[in-house]
């Protein structure tokens, strides 16, 4: 019966790390769609999220199914848990990717200029998903906590967008719309963040017990 929940446990931690690179994949994708106005590219994001959506629900099943029957103690349930709360912001993290993609396609084409900031912003959040998964299949706090830390990297990022639209809008009104839509594209990386920094958290919280 053990060795059975062995291999269930396994084929769970392999399913969170293709959720995980399915997450990676969608903010990439949208990132690229965004910096180079490739429309078709952000019509893709949005079906890579239905993916996201499936694989979520396949693994809930899988969560659900482990504790009902297979009775885990403390340590696993704890993990069985922490695995139900990461795909939940994975599967958010998928939403803010298509967030952005909608974003690209009402542009319909127009290139916005940010000084790069925004493609930092992806960059950081892609490694912070990568790092929250790395550190959730090798049960490392010390990477857990390196991603809490990415966070206030994000932050700054964040702030610095919106002081370089309340200059651009100061001096320049008409495109006062565009403006606003990439404060939004900001929010929904800084988010993407904030949901890598929660897997961390809930990281830490299977291997300790204390979130």
């Amino acid at each position: 019966m053990r060795n059975r929940f062995v291999e269930q446990l396994f084929e769970l931690n392999r399913e969170i790390i293709e959720m995980g690179a399915m997450c990676e994949e969608i903010i990439a994708s949208a990132s690229k769609a965004l910096m180079t106005s490739d429309l078709e590219l952000a019509k893709q994001v949005k079906e890579n999220g239905n993916n996201i959506d499936q694989i979520e629900r396949d693994i809930e099943a899988r969560c659900m199914k482990l504790m009902l029957h297979q009775q885990p103690v403390a340590k696993d349930l704890r993990l069985i848990s922490a695995a139900l709360k990461i795909i939940t912001d994975m599967e958010r993290i998928g939403d803010q990717a298509e967030d952005i993609a909608e974003i690209v396609i009402s542009l319909d084409g127009y290139t916005l200029d940010d000084d790069g900031v925004i493609e930092k912003m992806s960059k950081t959040t892609m490694q912070m998903v990568s790092f929250a998964v790395d550190a959730f299949v090798k049960k490392d706090v010390e990477i857990a906590q390196k991603v809490i830390g990415q966070d206030d990297e994000v932050d700054a990022y964040f702030k610095q967008v919106k002081r370089n639209i309340i200059e651009q809008i100061a001096t320049d009104h008409s495109d006062g719309e565009v403006a606003l839509d990439l404060m939004m594209v900001a929010k929904y990386f800084e988010r993407i963040g904030d949901h890598a920094t929660n897997i961390a958290e809930w990281v830490i919280y299977s291997v300790t017990g204390t979130h």
